[in-house]
């Protein structure tokens, strides 16, 4: 890809060219794995099961707890929501009445005028 003047001297002072043009480094292939490092997947099962075993486990009580505090935060957040929701529907529906909300109300003041 050609570069414009300005983009060659912008990377020559962030250091990615020299002085006349071309990359200061250039990019390495990637390695490729020797054959002899890889595991078995019995080996894997097993470093799986050592690292589990390093893990440090909440007790009951501290799952229980913060299970409940999750649980109710989640509810106090859906009540929020539910209630924005609530209220936007009641806004929108105010301002923005629908057709059929309108001839029931224009019924019910023509039937009220001839009464």
């Amino acid at each position: 890809m050609a570069m414009n003047r300005e983009q060659k001297r912008a990377m020559q002072r962030a250091g990615q060219l020299a002085a006349d043009g071309t990359p200061v480094r250039e990019r390495r292939e990637p390695t490729t794995r020797p054959k002899g490092e890889r595991t078995t997947p019995a080996q894997f099962f097993r470093e799986v099961v050592s690292e589990m075993k390093k893990v440090a486990w909440p007790t009951r009580a501290e799952t229980m707890r913060l299970s409940l505090i999750v649980f109710v935060a989640i509810v106090i957040l859906g009540a929020f929501i539910f209630a924005i929701d609530l209220g936007f529907g009641q806004l929108t529906d105010f301002l923005f009445p629908s057709p059929s909300d309108l001839s029931s109300a224009a019924t019910h003041s023509v039937v009220s005028l001839i009464t």
